[in-house]
């Protein structure tokens, strides 16, 4: 058996060695607080994006309103407790209780402006 084959051989069992090496060290300096602190982490971050993920599409039902606008009648889809403007007529409106309401302020009264061709007195 020469030298070369013995290496070759070595090399072949070298990543075991390490990881052998490694564990032995850790072990035997008592540093199992690391090696637990590194599995607690790595399962955080596995844990982490899908409480999240699930966390959101809870809130997000119970945060989603679905409704008419009051002014003209068309499907909106909004955010509890916030603003919105309708996309069909251009409305401000507020969801609120899980409902649309009007943003504008009490006593607000709607005119519908109707043009009206002026006549002279001359014809």
């Amino acid at each position: 058996m020469s030298f070369k084959n013995l290496q070759f051989n070595f090399e072949k069992i070298r990543p075991w060695l390490t990881l052998l090496a490694i564990t032995w060290l850790l072990a035997s300096l008592g540093l199992g607080w690391l090696v637990n602190s590194l599995v607690i982490i790595f399962g955080l971050l596995l844990f982490l994006p899908v409480a999240a993920f699930f966390g959101f599409r809870w809130w997000l039902q119970k945060n989603l309103v679905s409704g008419q606008c009051p002014v003209c009648g068309y499907e909106l889809t909004g955010l509890n407790n916030s603003q919105t403007q309708c996309t069909n007529c251009g409305e401000r409106l507020l969801v609120k209780n899980s409902q649309f309401q009007r943003f504008t302020p009490e006593g607000t009264i709607d005119v519908t402006a109707v043009e009206v061709q002026a006549q002279s007195w001359e014809d």
